[in-house]
């Protein structure tokens, strides 16, 4: 190969996330403003991880950010999804958290079919690098995080903000797993095929120090930062016991938490009178808030 070769393949390469341009911004509304599919990372030999911003008006002070973490049993998913009572809803909710003066990045992560724990949770980890860097451009105080997620993307925020190296305000975290390790409602941890299995890279009960890794009753301590947790009462696919033993080990450690449950409703609020679900985004949002105000 000539000496020109390696030169060329680097010439030809897509700008590195840390220095590329940001794509033009749409504007849904006068207050606030779009960048999506913005690159914020490179794994080799896998897909780019891209995550959409949601800027608000450009004020005097660099906004607090909202970290987003969409769910889909850690298989499946889209970025931009608070899940299925949120979807018909219009202006969305992504854009009435960033209206209420957030930033809101909501950010891809390796999924279960492409790598194993902990691979989500880094991908999360850069994509806070990515915004922090580049923070003073885009008007983001990123010391101010609240990280937000929904059923496995909520498992993953919960890990995020129990993280000492993650400079979290708080977490509200929305029907999620909190424990690995032992049965609850349809999970088998001795089974190799449940989604936690596949996310793990086998039974659970058979890689215990990975499943309490993975686990946030495991990794709760005395400094992490104030945690909302909402959950259905009637939840057949994540029981509502993950929220309580959380809730539970959170207290035990002295950590300020608030438990709600939402009666009637199943898993992602179906079943949820309308009315129901406004309330629990609305008082998310206003839990959010007081944590960077």
């Amino acid at each position: 190969m000539s000496p020109a070769g390696p030169a060329l393949r680097e010439l030809i390469a897509a700008p590195h996330p840390d220095v590329a341009p940001l794509p033009p911004a749409a504007h849904p509304a006068p207050d606030v403003r779009v960048l999506r599919g913005v690159p914020y990372g490179e794994v080799e030999g896998s897909r780019p991880l891209e995550l959409d911003l949601w800027l608000p008006a450009a004020g005097n002070e660099p906004a607090p950010l909202v970290l987003f973490v969409h769910g889909g049993a850690w298989r499946r998913g889209r970025r931009d999804d608070m899940g299925l009572r949120t979807r018909h809803w219009s202006p969305g909710p992504l854009q009435r958290i960033a209206a209420a003066g957030f930033a809101v990045a909501c950010a891809d992560y390796r999924l279960s079919g492409e790598a194993r724990f902990p691979a989500p949770l880094d991908d999360l980890r850069a994509a806070l690098r990515w915004l922090s860097l580049r923070a003073a451009e885009l008007g983001v105080d990123t010391s101010r995080t609240v990280l937000w997620g929904e059923s496995a993307g909520g498992h993953l925020a919960s890990l995020l903000a129990l993280d000492p190296a993650v400079p979290a305000a708080g977490a509200v975290i929305w029907y999620a797993p909190s424990d690995l390790t032992v049965p609850r409602g349809p999970f088998d941890p001795h089974s190799a095929a449940t989604p936690e299995a596949l996310l793990l890279g086998a039974a659970p009960a058979s890689v215990p120090e990975r499943a309490r890794a993975a686990s946030p009753v495991a990794q709760a301590h005395r400094d992490a930062p104030p945690f909302l947790l909402v959950h259905g009462e009637q939840d057949t696919m994540v029981p509502a016991t993950h929220s309580e033993a959380l809730a539970a080990r959170l207290r035990e450690v002295g950590t300020r938490v608030e438990l709600r449950m939402v009666p009637g409703a199943d898993h992602g609020w179906y079943g949820a009178p309308d009315a129901v679900v406004e309330e629990v985004f609305v008082s998310s949002l206003r839990f959010a808030r007081g944590l960077v105000t």
